[in-house]
C-alpha cells in the first residue's frame, strides 16, 4: 500500500472509508493556545509595567557638595538626562557643600518638607558623615528614593611621588604611619573608610591613619595633583581623567578584578585583602504626597532605562546599582549598622564620651557669660536693696529668679529648639533680670542678637552649633 503524506495523518494508514469520510473541522491545541498567550503577555508586560511618565516642568537637583565631587558629578549627568530625554523640562543643579553632606540634608529635610519636585544626591558618605559628625537628622528622616549607582575607589599618589607601586607605599605607611597623609572627601565617608580598612588589613590601627579631609572633589583633587598629601584616595569617575593625563599614578583600585581598559592592579592582587564599593542614591523631601513619590520614581526609573543613562554609565565606569521602594529603604537601615560598626573600630563614630573641652570654646563662652551675668545679677541685687515693706520681700530675688529661668529655658530647649531659640528666651530673661519692662523690644532685640551670634559662631569662626527646628533655614 502506498503511503501518501507523514506522520498519523498519511493517508495510507487509514481505511478507504475513512479516507473518503469529510475531516472535522479541528481548532488549535491547547498547547498552542498556552503558547500564545504566553507570548502576548510577555510582550505586553514591560508597556503594563512601566507607568507613563508626566513630564516636569522643573526638578531640582540638590547636590549637598561643593562643585567637582562625585554628588556633583552624579547631579549634572542627572541633569543632562533628564533634559534629553524630556523627563524634566528644567533640572537645575544646586550645590550646598559642608560636612559630608549633612548640611545639605539638614536644609533639604527643612525647606523642603512636602515638595515634590526636587530630590538629594546622597549615599554611603552622607551615611559616613552622619555618624561622624553626631548629625541630629539620618537619611531615614527624608523619603529613600532609589539606589542609582556603585563606584570602586583608586589609591594614587602625585606623578612626582617616589612611590612607584603600592607595596612601596606600605612600606612607608607600616614605618611610620603618622607621617603618611591620606587625602580625600569628607570625613567618615568613603574615601576615609577605605584607608582605615586598608591600614587595617596591613596590620595597622585604622586610628592611626592621618587623614586630610576635604570639602569637596575640586579641593581634594587640587591637593592630591600638587603633592599636599603622600596619596589621595578618590573615586574612579573623578580620578580617571588625571590618571590618563598622567598628573598621579594609580597604585590599587578597590574592586575584585580587574578592569577592562584600565592598567591598575586591584589591593587583592597586591597582598591587601580589601574590596569596597562606594554607592550613590537619591532622597526625596519628607511629608511628600504617595502620589508625588510614585511620580518621582516613575521618573528616576524612566530615566536609568534611558540610552543616555547607559551611555553615562559606561563613559564613568559607574556600576548599575538601580534599587527602589521599600528593598531601598531596608538596604538603607543595614549599611547605617554597618557604617556605624566600621567606624567605631576606627574611633572615628563620634562615640568617644564628651567632655566640655573636647566641645571646643562654644559651651566654654557661653558658660562663662552666664557666670558673668550671674554675678552682674548679684551685684545688682545688693546695690538695691530691698524695701522696708514686707509686702515687697519677694522682688528681692526676682532678678536671679529670672536669670535662673533663663538658664534653664537654654539648657532645655538648646538641643530640640537650637541655639536661636535657646540663646533668645535666655536674652530675654537677662533683660527681665536687669528690671526691663519692654517685653516686645526685649524680644526683638534677644531674637536680633541670638542670629548674629548664631552666623557669627556657625559661619564666621566655623564653630558647630544646634540648629535645631530652624535647621532648614539657618
Amino acid at each position: 500500500m502506498t503511503v501518501v503524506g507523514f506522520g498519523r495523518w498519511a493517508l495510507g494508514s487509514r481505511p478507504k472509508a475513512q479516507r473518503l469520510k469529510p475531516k472535522a473541522r479541528r481548532f488549535p491545541s491547547a498547547r498552542l493556545f498556552v503558547f500564545l498567550a504566553t507570548a502576548l503577555l510577555l510582550a505586553v508586560a514591560p508597556v503594563a509595567a512601566q507607568a507613563p511618565v508626566t513630564p516636569y516642568s522643573q526638578l531640582r537637583l540638590i547636590a549637598p557638595a561643593a562643585p567637582g565631587g562625585g554628588w556633583d558629578q552624579t547631579a549634572r549627568v542627572m541633569q543632562q538626562v533628564l533634559q534629553q530625554t524630556g523627563i524634566a523640562r528644567l533640572a537645575p543643579v544646586e550645590n550646598i557643600p559642608g560636612a559630608a553632606g549633612t548640611i545639605g540634608l539638614a536644609r533639604f529635610i527643612g525647606a523642603e518638607r512636602g515638595n515634590g519636585d526636587a530630590v538629594l544626591v546622597s549615599g554611603l558618605i552622607m551615611l559616613g558623615g552622619i555618624v561622624t559628625n553626631g548629625s541630629p537628622v539620618t537619611l531615614g528622616d527624608a523619603t529613600p528614593l532609589a539606589k542609582l549607582t556603585g563606584e570602586f575607589e583608586v589609591i594614587v599618589v602625585p606623578q612626582a611621588s617616589p612611590y612607584q607601586s603600592l607595596e612601596q607605599f606600605l612600606a612607608a605607611f607600616k614605618a611610620r604611619p603618622e607621617s603618611v597623609s591620606w587625602g580625600g572627601g569628607s570625613a567618615g565617608g568613603s574615601d576615609q573608610i577605605l584607608a582605615g580598612l586598608v591600614a587595617e588589613a596591613v596590620g595597622i590601627s585604622p586610628a592611626r591613619v592621618n587623614y586630610i579631609a576635604f570639602s569637596g572633589g575640586g579641593e581634594a583633587m587640587s591637593a592630591i595633583v600638587g603633592g599636599q598629601v603622600t596619596a589621595g584616595v578618590n573615586g574612579l569617575a573623578e580620578m580617571t581623567p588625571q590618571i590618563e593625563a598622567g598628573t598621579v599614578r594609580a597604585l590599587a583600585i578597590s574592586s575584585r578584578e580587574r578592569l577592562p581598559g584600565l592598567d591598575v592592579p586591584t589591593l587583592s592582587e597586591q597582598g591587601v585583602d580589601v574590596e569596597f564599593e562606594n554607592w550613590r542614591s537619591l532622597l526625596a523631601p519628607p511629608g511628600i504626597s504617595r502620589e508625588d513619590r510614585a511620580r518621582l520614581e516613575s521618573a528616576i526609573g524612566a530615566m536609568v532605562a534611558s540610552d543616555p543613562w547607559r551611555e553615562a554609565l559606561q563613559r564613568y565606569r559607574w556600576i548599575d546599582r538601580y534599587m527602589v521602594g521599600e528593598p531601598f529603604a531596608r538596604y538603607v537601615e543595614s549599611e547605617e549598622k554597618r557604617v556605624r560598626d566600621i567606624l567605631r573600630q576606627f574611633g572615628t563614630d563620634n562615640a568617644t564620651p564628651r567632655t566640655l573641652l573636647s566641645e571646643g570654646p562654644y559651651p566654654i563662652v557661653v558658660l562663662a557669660g552666664l557666670l558673668i551675668f550671674s554675678c552682674l545679677a548679684v551685684v545688682h541685687v545688693r546695690a538695691h536693696p530691698a524695701p522696708v515693706d514686707p509686702s515687697a520681700e519677694p522682688v528681692r530675688w526676682a532678678p536671679v529668679g529670672w536669670l535662673g529661668l533663663g538658664i534653664a529655658l537654654y539648657l532645655l530647649l538648646a538641643e530640640p529648639g537650637g541655639f536661636v531659640i535657646a540663646s533668645a528666651g535666655l536674652f530675654w530673661c537677662t533683660a527681665r533680670a536687669f528690671d526691663s519692662q519692654r517685653t516686645v523690644r526685649d524680644a526683638v532685640f534677644s531674637v536680633v542678637i541670638a542670629v548674629s551670634a548664631y552666623l557669627l559662631f556657625a559661619r564666621v569662626l566655623q564653630l558647630p552649633l544646634p540648629a535645631g527646628i530652624l535647621a532648614g533655614w539657618m
